[in-house]
């Protein structure tokens, strides 16, 4: 089983569901193995490109992707997963494999 990293890029809504969720989501994470590896906000001071920006970043790297599945389906988060999503607008929520180099993805493109 190899980690897996969940890239989450988001705006906050104009509620307090996001920091209502932000209160309860670390002991959440971390019960299944997870850990915030970054958190950040969208820069002024230095340049960006490409697509939509979000204003918030959240990295979190899961030991393994059944330990992320198990953070999703766990029903002692029933009430924690709608906090997210009503808390937050634009949400992209996208899993990597975790990776020692990019030699497996450069490898991939030349098949």
């Amino acid at each position: 089983m190899s980690a897996v990293y969940a890239l989450n890029l988001f705006d906050l809504a104009p509620n307090d569901d996001y920091k209502a969720y932000s209160k309860r989501s670390a002991a959440a994470v971390g019960k299944h193995g997870g850990r915030v590896v970054a958190l950040g906000k969208l820069s002024g001071s230095s340049p960006s490109t490409g697509g939509s920006p979000r204003q918030v970043l959240v990295l979190v790297e899961w030991p393994s992707a059944e330990a992320f599945q198990a953070f999703k389906d766990d029903p002692d988060h029933v009430d924690l997963h709608p906090l997210r999503e009503g808390g937050t607008e634009n949400y992209l929520w996208w899993a990597y494999d975790k990776l020692e180099d990019l030699r497996p993805v450069v490898n991939d493109r030349d098949r």
